[in-house]
């Protein structure tokens, strides 16, 4: 089936993680966009993430890399794109700290390009916008109590949340110099199908079914804000089609747990789902030797984006991590394809006590 087509739109990092789910949704709720997802497919990059819609009359797939200069003007030249959602990124922290320079490579120098090729765009097309997806690390540590607010001071501690603000500043930075329309938002961890198992809530339901260690930083007190990565993606269109020019939207869960508490709570969870005894997993928890610069808590105030736009999460964290359990036991075959190969090398590295 045809449609006429309004607005060419550029998602970077679509067949990753949250990416995916992003391209899924524009996919599937705007027939009149062509959407046109660039990845690089690094690592967490996997087009399995998106083989129901692979087909759509409104959907292109480029593989090609935000760091390519060329590449990126002549895409831009030849698409003439109305939008740009840009979620291309490296973004596990322990990775930044081994190799600081890819992040710096694809968060900063990569985004940059992003912002050249745009300026082409954009006085011709008073509709376009560039879309910076960024986290809430940037804003450094909190103590036990308060919030980040869109207006908290920048205090990154890791390789990963320095070159994530670094980005941020880039965008805003072009935003003040070229009158660049742009809107930017900080979300708080991730979680939910189709995450790369380097992450925590993945990570944990893998080694449950195969009875693997699971591997808790220090002594498992940081705390984190957890969003289910489709009421993420929601929010992410909303922002795009209604957020205000030149603003930051942070986007959290409202649900803080402690990586202890949160890992006891899915062994009780997957104990059930797998019929094993009461407390069965959670033996396998193990304490190991703690991140260098390991913040202590992450908590994000969304309620700019609430008030403003009207979001909010739609499931609770229990209801988020059993829908996400589901899709891990009923997507097997995608779980053992990325956790083969140069992961498995990785995990031991990463991981040993």
């Amino acid at each position: 089936m045809e449609h006429n087509i309004s607005k060419n739109i550029l998602i970077t990092g679509g067949a990753g993680f949250i990416g995916s789910h992003v391209v899924r949704r524009f996919v599937s709720e705007y027939e009149n966009y062509q959407v046109f997802n660039l990845d690089a497919l690094t690592y967490a990059g996997n087009l399995e993430n998106l083989k129901d819609i692979e087909d759509a009359d409104n959907y292109t797939f480029i593989k090609g890399d935000i760091t390519d200069t060329d590449f990126v003007n002549k895409l831009f030249s030849k698409h003439h794109f109305d939008g740009v959602i840009h979620l291309a990124a490296e973004s596990h922290v322990d990775r930044s700290i081994t190799d600081p320079l890819s992040f710096v490579r694809t968060n900063v120098f990569g985004t940059v390009n992003l912002l050249n090729a745009s300026l082409g765009l954009f006085r011709n097309n008073p509709g376009f916008v560039f879309y910076h997806i960024s986290t809430d690390e940037v804003y450094g540590s909190l103590g036990s109590h308060g919030f980040f607010k869109e207006s908290t001071a920048y205090a990154p501690n890791s390789p990963y949340s320095a070159s994530k603000a670094s980005s941020d500043h880039f965008v805003r930075a072009y935003g003040e110099t070229y009158g660049l329309p742009f809107v930017i938002s900080n979300c708080s961890n991730n979680y939910g199908p189709n995450q790369f198992p380097e992450k925590l809530v993945p990570l944990f339901i893998n080694n449950i079914i195969q009875k693997k260690p699971l591997p808790v930083y220090g002594d498992g007190n940081y705390t984190r804000d957890w969003l289910f990565v489709k009421d993420h993606a929601r929010a992410i269109d909303l922002v795009f089609h209604q957020g205000k020019k030149g603003e930051t939207y942070n986007i959290g869960g409202f649900n803080e747990w402690k990586n202890i508490e949160l890992t006891q709570l899915l062994c009780r969870l997957m104990d059930k789902k797998l019929d094993r005894q009461a407390s069965t997993s959670a033996k396998l928890i193990s304490f190991v030797k703690d991140r260098p610069g390991h913040d202590l808590r992450y908590a994000i105030d969304a309620s700019k984006i609430n008030k403003e736009l009207g979001w909010e999460p739609s499931v609770t964290f229990e209801e988020g991590l059993e829908l996400t359990i589901e899709w891990y036991f009923d997507n097997k075959e995608w779980l053992d394809h990325v956790t083969s190969g140069d992961y498995l090398e990785y995990y031991k590295k990463q991981y040993q006590a």
